[in-house]
């Protein structure tokens, strides 16, 4: 890249290096900041993707190959007393909900198609750009420095996430159980989340976990021996999968909510620099729903839409134009925000009245017809009247 950079990139992680590949598209001069990592342990995370975000890196050829992509043809979620829902792709009239993708594999492919475009140059430390577009997560040092408040609701629950080698194939379903357990040092039982996602491609025998728990009881399963935590996992998810073997190491992190004040402004003390948040750095969701990673790619698709479709006089650091990008994006997030927010405090609620209506209102909700049908092509990243095969 010979000529100055038209917009810096600070963050190159899935959503970073994706906005870098489509603004390259655009015809623009890309400098992506990668920050030096630490050596970690092997990443375990996996995520769930729906259509638009498989459209988009399909678009992009980034779109990981079998195994590291398993289509999801069902999502089953058990309550804490007797309710049940099921959702199914062939009754949406489509061949997958949505798809568990493995982070390392993808994150592989959007790195080699990074090398081999010269609209983007990578380099290990922010430059000056009309736009800086802050992809950095939420823990994001840029967005404290530019005086951005971040606002934090944190759970009671810390994620404790990991890759098991089942008995029995997973059938490509999602499952995941709201119930309640005894945490050590704590007199009353506490609400948790269980999922167990499909992975290892169509048949195949491994899921990846992700289990919200109170910070007391994650000590306590990160304590465990990997025999005892698989033993008390089975028992957990009721034997659904058969016997459990871990498959790599076991990580934990805390649960939070939390949206960016704002998702643009100036450069303090900077003429004609702008900058926007994207992804992690401008919001964090509970898991429960599986949509942070698709919300984070709405992001970046409807940043480069407005840069696309912007006036050819106006430039990239403009404001006006930025806040078509912050008001489309805040109302998404926001919406649901609210969605994950309500679940998790409504499988809070300790008592009997709270576990007879939500559990009333999940078999509703199941039988609801439309109502399901609409609510489900969302979390598809579809409109209702759209079918995709």
């Amino acid at each position: 890249m010979a000529s100055p950079p038209d917009i810096c990139i600070r963050g190159a992680g899935i959503v970073g290096r994706t906005l870098a590949l489509l603004l390259a598209r655009e015809r623009l001069n890309v400098a992506l900041v990668e920050f030096p990592q630490p050596n970690t342990a092997p990443d375990v995370r996996a995520y769930s993707l729906n259509g638009a975000a498989k459209a988009l890196l399909q678009d992009l050829r980034c779109w990981p190959e079998p195994p590291a992509v398993t289509p999801v043809h069902q999502m089953q979620v058990w309550g804490d007393q007797g309710g049940q829902l099921s959702f199914g792709a062939q009754e949406q009239g489509v061949g997958q909900l949505n798809w568990m993708v493995d982070v390392p594999a993808l994150e592989t492919l959007l790195m080699q198609a990074v090398q081999f475009q010269p609209h983007i140059q990578v380099v290990q430390a922010p430059v000056a750009a009309p736009l800086t577009v802050v992809c950095e997560g939420r823990t994001s040092q840029t967005r404290a420095e530019l005086g951005v408040g971040f606002d934090i609701t944190h759970y009671p629950q810390h994620a404790v996430a990991t890759r098991l080698l089942c008995e029995r194939a997973h059938e490509g379903i999602a499952r995941q159980w709201f119930g309640w357990c005894a945490a050590p040092g704590l007199t009353q039982p506490q609400a948790e989340v269980l999922a167990l996602l499909p992975m290892g491609g169509e048949g195949g025998r491994e899921v990846a976990l992700v289990w919200s728990v109170h910070p007391l009881r994650a000590q306590e399963l990160m304590a465990m021996s990997a025999k005892d935590f698989a033993l008390t996992l089975a028992t957990a998810c009721q034997n659904s999968l058969g016997g459990m073997q871990l498959s790599a190491e076991r990580a934990v992190w805390p649960l939070q909510l939390a949206r960016a004040e704002r998702w643009i402004g100036p450069m303090p003390g900077v003429v004609k620099q702008s900058f926007a948040l994207a992804g992690d750095a401008a919001h964090s969701l509970h898991p429960l729903a599986g949509q942070g990673l698709n919300i984070g790619l709405a992001d970046v698709a409807e940043l480069v839409r407005v840069i696309h479709a912007k006036e050819f006089w106006r430039p990239l650091h403009d404001l006006k134009l930025l806040r078509r990008y912050e008001r489309a994006r805040q109302a998404d997030v926001q919406a649901m925000g609210l969605v994950t927010d309500g679940l998790q405090r409504l499988f809070a609620q300790p008592g009997p009245v709270w576990q007879n209506l939500r559990n009333w209102g999940m078999r509703g909700f199941d039988r609801s017809g439309p109502l399901k049908h609409w609510m489900t092509r969302r979390a598809m990243g579809q409109s209702a009247d759209r079918a995709d095969g």
